[in-house]
């Protein structure tokens, strides 16, 4: 059965650039008892066509595949093999991030003995109500197709199931294939069928007339209308698209995260980042707008302003989108479409008509603004701990446009997102939608092997990593090359502005405000050497600029480490997000932000 679930695998191909190649570039694995001896064995006989990469830690394997997913624009994807038990399950939290961020990832982890013979095996758990019950289970919520294999001939419906949900653009997302470890080595008589080549390609839906004539009498309507584009516009490569449709109809558009890098540095109509870690500009025409046209975005809670940025008592939103919950959220009218093919239909249909021009002046005055405002925290200083974002300017002054940046945690996510210049589409390479803490090297892993004529830069802070650090060791052995900049702020120094923020006291985020004996003197560039990366500890930003310059020189991962201010963030741009305050507190600061709380929420459009 293993055998025949890797032959099917390596005869699944897709079109990128023109070219026929293998859908599946690879599989990441870590073998142990439940999956060594099958589809260890099967995976051996194809190491040619179908390459494994051993890796070092199971989420951070599942993080890299997802990166590599996104960095190809779902295109291609990656499986990921692991033994049973917490190997198995190691997967889960991985498996989340690519579901929220709709994202193909093939799951493959070892399940018990469909023959109960040696019940409980090793690492089995055992439910002691339900005799169908593994481990395994906790993927069916984070899994948009989840099977267990429990006799050979059930690969055959399985596999051809799971490539239609891997490739739909609708229901993308990861499928788990639980595959029984005896069933594994059991042979089955497979037709020839089953092993022969399929293309697969993306599939661009095209809207509803009905729909489509609901979007354009809108469009046509608006006064002030603004473009929110997300994941959805990269995944469809509707970048020039999108960028020739707001250029026309002279409609300024905000990015996601998952959206950014989209729209060019020079568009004039590109108001940058959106929403709770926007820029001033994006969020000023957000506000006023009276039709927003979100375009490949779930619309999330740091999008909108958790239901509060867009407060135009009459506004509307078009949800154009290839997924119908996705399209109808806020009420929406739906435009159920690929986002390449929808907008040059929207376009087509709006004919001549245009924004207002004193709308489209003001957008674009309120852009130059906004770069001016920004340029502020970002200009070269010799403080002694620089901000973040005085770590981000400096780092983009020595970058080029080619570069990739990678992230996904903490305080950095909305300082790039506000401040970072990407140079040329997928520049920009975020996970946000589940903010993954431990996601940023691994997934500067997986990007890397998707992009490897582009310079990968790592960054992150000291939090996430101490949490999954181990894939520097991979890159090395893989011949991926990254650049890792470590901001130690010495503790979760986002967060702790947050606690502060509602009115807390620093508490356990900070290593200093920590319940410890001593503090731990931890030195990143000592630890990134032992596992074989070229590292360095500076001590300012001119030597931060030289050693990023020179990590481009080097044959193998750099990692560059220079300390931070934990309290220190861009406080322009911007916009609420809903965190609960306590409404009873011994502590007036508590009080205080509870009552500021109350004030804000009635700025919520509920349902809206």
């Amino acid at each position: 059965m293993a055998q025949a679930l890797v032959r099917f695998l390596t005869a699944q191909k897709t079109v990128v650039d023109g070219q026929t190649v293998p859908i599946f570039a690879g599989v990441f694995a870590i073998f142990g008892h439940g999956n060594v001896a099958g589809i260890g064995e099967a995976l051996y006989q194809a190491r040619e066509t179908l390459p494994t990469y051993r890796a070092h830690n199971e989420q951070s394997m599942a993080h890299a595949a997802t990166a590599y997913a996104k960095a190809m624009r779902r295109r291609r994807m990656m499986a990921c093999t692991t033994s049973i038990g917490p190997g198995a399950t190691n997967l889960v939290t991985a498996a989340a991030v690519a579901h929220v961020n709709r994202l193909p990832l093939l799951l493959l982890p070892g399940d018990v003995f469909a023959n109960r013979r040696p019940d409980p095996v090793l690492q089995q758990l055992e439910d002691f109500g339900d005799g169908t019950v593994t481990p395994n289970d906790a993927f069916r919520p984070v899994s948009r197709y989840f099977d267990r294999i429990t006799r050979p001939e059930q690969i055959i419906p399985a596999l051809a199931r799971a490539m239609t949900v891997l490739t739909d653009p609708a229901d993308c997302g990861p499928v788990t294939l639980a595959l029984c470890q005896d069933v594994q080595a059991e042979a089955y008589d497979y037709p020839a069928s089953f092993f022969e080549e399929r293309v697969w390609t993306s599939r661009r839906t095209r809207p509803d007339e009905d729909e489509l004539a609901a979007a354009v009498t809108a469009l046509k309507a608006a006064r002030k209308p603004v473009i929110v584009t997300g994941g959805g516009t990269l995944y469809s490569q509707a970048e020039g698209t999108l960028a020739t449709f707001a250029a026309k109809h002279g409609i300024p558009i905000g990015e996601t995260q998952a959206g950014k890098s989209a729209i060019a540095l020079d568009d004039p109509l590109g108001m940058g980042a959106i929403g709770v870690t926007g820029t001033g500009a994006a969020n000023a025409v957000a506000e006023e707008a009276d039709l927003v046209l979100a375009v490949g975005t779930r619309l999330q809670d740091f999008t909108t302003g958790s239901w509060a940025l867009f407060k135009a008592d009459t506004h509307r939103i078009i949800g154009l989108n290839t997924q119908p919950f996705d399209a109808s959220k806020h009420r929406a009218l739906p435009l159920v479409c690929d986002a390449k093919v929808g907008l040059e239909l929207l376009s087509h249909a709006l004919g001549d008509w245009k924004a207002p021009t004193s709308w489209t002046d003001k957008a674009i005055a309120g852009r130059e603004a906004w770069l001016k405002t920004a340029s502020r925290y970002t200009d070269a200083s010799n403080a002694e701990l620089p901000s973040d974002a005085q770590v981000i300017g400096a780092v983009q002054r020595v970058g080029k446009p080619t570069d990739i940046v990678v992230c996904a945690a903490g305080g950095l996510p909305g300082e790039l997102h506000k401040l970072w210049q990407a140079g040329a589409p997928g520049g920009y390479h975020m996970e946000y939608g589940y903010s993954c803490m431990g996601y940023e090297i691994a997934g500067g892993l997986g990007v890397k092997m998707a992009e490897p004529d582009r310079e990968v830069i790592v960054m992150v802070g000291d939090g996430s990593y101490l949490m999954a650090n181990s894939e520097i060791a991979t890159s090395i052995m893989a011949g991926a090359k990254l650049t890792i900049v470590v901001l130690d702020n010495r503790g979760y120094g986002c967060i702790n502005r947050l606690q502060r923020a509602t009115g807390g006291e620093s508490f356990n985020n900070l290593l200093r405000d920590t319940r410890h004996d001593v503090l731990p003197d931890i030195d990143f560039a000592a630890h990134a050497a032992s596992l074989g990366a070229h590292a360095v500890k500076v001590k300012s930003l001119a030597e931060l600029e030289a050693a990023v310059t020179a990590a481009r020189g080097h044959s193998r991962t750099s990692v560059v480490v220079i300390d931070t201010d934990p309290l220190e963030s861009t406080d322009a741009g911007g916009a609420w997000w809903d965190v609960a305050v306590p409404e009873v507190s011994q502590r007036r600061e508590v009080e205080a932000a509870h009552a500021a709380y109350v004030q804000k929420k009635t700025l919520q459009r509920v349902g809206d």
